[in-house]
């Protein structure tokens, strides 16, 4: 059977309209968070897709210690309570250890726990106690069956808000695959199901101090994902790609999102329009 989780007045399920979890990367700045989620915000109202915004207040699983890692928990948590006050639309952000799950919890919708992070026991048990909705990216080194694993530890803490994201695997040096196959492996923990096709898009380790990524192939990726009936896409832009703090050669050029959204909801739409076949 389907599950579906609540966000306020968003459904969040395999076999609904297509929810976009976007965004940026990490907190750069007030200024560029509220552009982003400003175009966000219109392209998604004029298309009717439920929208969560997305942005990290620390990323610690930095390439360098010279990398750019936000403004930090204090800052950041300040700057995520502003925007959803001026513009109500329900956040999500990243954890990285268990004392941070309760104080997080009480600002933002929904915990995220990292991919390198997500076998975490006392991290995945802390974020789960809260009670709020957890999204669980799948480790690179994973597979898809493995994710039951941690499901069973946030149900075991007493949360069945759970959703599980796909963001590729690396089978060697440098690159991520996604294995299509892996969704359906995924729905059948009968949890919703989220992609993340711009993480999907890296290549770890490539660039000299930082990961490099190939957004060029971002819309091709994002549909071949959406064509497997999950409940999400994550999305990460930036105005200017080339200039962003982290994970810029993965995000989606701010000018190009409404044709991009264009295209996703199109083919959500027809996909879940589709009668589900059980082949044997």
């Amino acid at each position: 059977m389907d599950k579906t989780i609540q966000l306020n007045n968003i459904s969040i399920g395999n076999h609904l309209p297509i929810v976009l979890f976007g965004g940026i990367n990490v907190l750069e700045s007030r200024e560029l968070a509220y552009q982003v989620i400003e175009a966000m915000l219109l392209e998604t109202k004029r298309l009717k897709i439920p929208f969560v915004f997305k942005a990290s207040f620390d990323k610690a699983n930095r390439s360098s210690s010279h990398s750019y890692r936000g403004p930090g928990m204090k800052l950041g948590l300040q700057m995520l309570q502003e925007i959803k006050t001026r513009f109500g639309c329900p956040i999500i952000t990243d954890v990285h250890e268990p004392n941070q799950a309760i104080e997080v919890a009480a600002i933002v919708d929904i915990l995220q726990i990292p991919a390198f992070l997500c076998r975490q026991t006392d991290l995945v048990t802390a974020t789960a106690k809260t009670g709020a909705i957890i999204n669980i990216k799948k480790a690179q080194f994973l597979a898809p069956q493995e994710m039951k694993h941690i499901l069973n530890k946030v149900e075991e803490s007493g949360n069945r808000r759970v959703i599980l994201c796909e963001r590729g695997t690396q089978f060697g040096y440098n690159n991520l695959v996604v294995d299509m196959l892996g969704f359906g492996i995924l729905k059948d923990l009968a949890v919703p199901v989220m992609f993340d096709v711009t993480h999907a898009l890296q290549l770890p380790g490539k660039g000299a101090y930082a990961a490099e990524g190939r957004r060029s192939a971002v819309l091709q990726l994002a549909k071949a994902g959406i064509s497997q009936g999950i409940s999400s896409l994550f999305l990460e832009v930036h105005p200017n790609p080339d200039q962003a703090k982290c994970d810029g050669p993965c995000a989606l050029p701010l000018e190009h999102l409404g044709d991009f959204l264009d295209q996703i909801k199109e083919l959500d739409d027809l996909i879940k329009r589709q009668p589900l076949l059980s082949i044997i």
